[in-house]
């Protein structure tokens, strides 16, 4: 048995050089592709965070479709990504795509309401239970205006994250700890304010630390996810959510979820499957099955804070909405994924999936006695580079490696396996099988006996 306590750098770097050329070899359209977008989009991606695939360039796809993509050079990958969970779903789900298809024909946006906005608010009431909701077309405008709301419903400024957190593009939320004092978050690109100014930030699980924060009774709300994943998932200790909300209603703050990740811990989110109680709840990303959508809702005690607060001559300027939010294309694509797609019964085979993808990379890890480890939260899964299960953001950060990141991604590339870029997370989707979870543990296994034989 191989006892790896440290990676040979030379021979990673060695790795990665025959990784890169083999798929500058298989993938040469896209090569080139690349090479013409970049004389008309910036650094020749839509995104910028599209340039952080391995291997020198991004894959261009000709078709996606349940848990499986064929890029434009004919190669088909099982994709474990799935959009970093916007297409957790599957790709183009078919209930999905019929509803919408269906709905293109009547009109996309009107302004108005349609029936499914009321079949949404219902069913969101239901599966979350939260009596009140409202749309936007993304996770990030959900927690903007959720945080605009918790404002307003307080008159308190400052909100308050956990380090290492993740809420899309949240300008408040870019912020760190570096030796114990708040910071702008490294990349943060030119931020208007800064958020040490607007925000207060303690570690995930950090009690003592939530409460002196909270003390000064200056805080609006607490945003964050019901376990940290973007970082790699930390989960929440024992207790740990029943003092945050405790505490929360101790100091009058709001406490918000933001559930877009942690939806794969079922229909309900995280939020349902261990009985929290937010105040309010943001959720975006597979909810409409890759179509633009995203949810926030309240209780009846915020409801009835805005309520008293928001005058009807001023609500279409307040900083809340978006001309498309609430459109009825993507009401139609929320309701048929809620309704057809991200059910209990898809659940009940998703998480299972992710039950045997951990334990197959287990395995591999025990096999070879790495300091790795992986952890499982509902139907997603990531390994980590470090021994120690994290207990907070910082402890999470810390087993980053950005070189093994790459080389274990473009491995995994070249033998038809997709995972997230930005960090080692799989997901499974209703349309992942057995067999695609057992191919990946094959190819991590051959990533890894390269690496350490």
């Amino acid at each position: 048995m191989s006892k790896l306590k440290t990676i040979d750098r030379e021979k990673l770097k060695s790795l990665m050089k025959r990784e890169t050329e083999t798929f500058e070899k298989t993938h040469e359209t896209s090569k080139r592709l690349f090479e013409r977008a970049k004389k008309s989009l910036l650094g020749g991606v839509p995104m910028n965070w599209m340039a952080k695939w391995p291997g020198g360039f991004p894959l261009f796809v000709e078709k996606a479709f349940d848990a499986k993509f064929t890029d434009v050079d004919g190669n088909t990958y099982v994709d474990l990504c799935l959009g970093d969970t916007g297409s957790m779903t599957g790709h183009s789900p078919k209930a999905t795509v019929e509803a919408v298809t269906k709905q293109l024909q009547k009109g996309i946006t009107t302004m108005l309401p349609t029936e499914n906005a009321l079949w949404m608010g219902e069913e969101l009431s239901r599966r979350f239970g939260l009596p009140y909701w409202q749309f936007a077309l993304t996770a990030t405008d959900a927690n903007r205006f959720s945080i605009r709301l918790a404002r307003l419903a307080t008159g308190r400024k400052k909100i308050l994250v956990f380090n290492r957190c993740y809420h899309g593009s949240v300008d408040e939320t870019f912020i760190t700890l570096k030796d114990g004092v708040a910071v702008s978050r490294e990349g943060n690109i030119g931020p208007g304010v800064d958020p040490t100014l607007t925000t207060k930030v303690v570690e995930f699980n950090d009690v003592a630390a939530l409460e002196i924060a909270l003390k000064d009774q200056d805080v609006a709300c607490v945003l964050t996810e019901p376990a940290l994943t973007n970082v790699g998932i930390v989960h929440p200790a024992p207790g740990f959510h029943e003092k945050l909300r405790e505490l929360t209603k101790k100091y009058g703050t709001l406490l918000i979820m933001d559930e877009t990740h942690t939806i794969c811990s079922g229909p309900g989110g995280y939020t349902r499957a261990f009985g929290l109680e937010p105040d309010i709840l943001t959720l975006g990303k597979p909810i409409g099955g890759g179509i633009p959508s995203a949810i926030y809702g309240f209780s009846q005690t915020v409801s009835d804070m805005l309520n008293d607060k928001i005058k009807l001559d001023q609500c279409d300027t307040g900083g809340i909405g978006g001309t498309l939010a609430g459109n009825a294309l993507s009401l139609a694509a929320m309701r048929a994924t809620l309704e057809n797609v991200l059910t209990e019964n898809a659940f009940s085979k998703m998480i299972p999936l992710a039950e045997r993808f951990t334990k197959g990379v287990q395995a591999v890890i025990e096999e070879y006695s790495l300091p790795w480890h992986v952890s499982q939260l509902g139907c997603r899964a990531e390994y980590l580079f470090h021994q120690n299960v994290p207990k907070t953001g910082a402890e999470a950060a810390d087993s980053a490696d950005f070189e093994l990141e790459r080389y274990m991604h473009l491995h995994a590339l070249n033998r038809g396996v997709l995972l997230t870029p930005f960090h080692n997370m799989a997901l499974m989707s209703p349309a992942t099988t057995e067999a695609d979870v057992d191919r990946h543990t094959e190819v991590f296994r051959l990533a890894v006996k390269d690496l350490v034989e």
